[in-house]
């Protein structure tokens, strides 16, 4: 199975982020114009949170406070998971089970170079698995006429 670094190769490379003064409106903005569910948050070169659409309809709404005066620190996830690139696809899986995540940020050296969602993760074992049924469907066939 393939490992995140090879994942992120099939991926477009553009990580979208926001800070956490963003305002609300403009980070959904952000991941509407692009068709994302989640940025990173990032200050001063650091990640120091994520912030998903799950983040905005939960928090947001809970906050009983006009939409128009939050910011993204005010609803982002502080504590992230994230991955290294050299991690496989099934470690993703796990993680991202054990925790109830549907975003990883992957860093190397305390720097973003990719997020992997769920639908990513789903995708890849799903293609593994195709390949492996093919392989075994072909291997019965020819032992069949043997």
């Amino acid at each position: 199975m393939k490992n995140v670094k090879q994942l992120l190769t099939s991926k477009n490379d553009n990580v979208w982020s926001v800070g956490p003064t963003t305002s609300i409106t403009d980070a959904c903005k952000l991941m509407a114009e692009q068709k994302i569910g989640a940025l990173v948050v990032v200050e001063n070169n650091k990640v120091v949170g994520i912030v998903s659409e799950r983040d905005f309809v939960h928090k947001v709404l809970s906050k009983q406070i006009s939409i128009y005066e939050l910011t993204v620190g005010d609803v982002m996830t502080p504590s992230i998971v994230s991955i290294h690139p050299e991690y496989s696809v099934e470690e993703c899986m796990v993680l991202m089970t054990e925790n109830h995540l549907r975003h990883l940020p992957v860093l190397d050296n305390e720097h973003v170079v990719g997020v992997i969602s769920i639908r990513d993760v789903v995708k890849e074992v799903v293609e593994e698995k195709e390949f492996m049924i093919g392989q075994l469907e072909n291997y019965i066939t020819e032992r069949r006429f043997l």
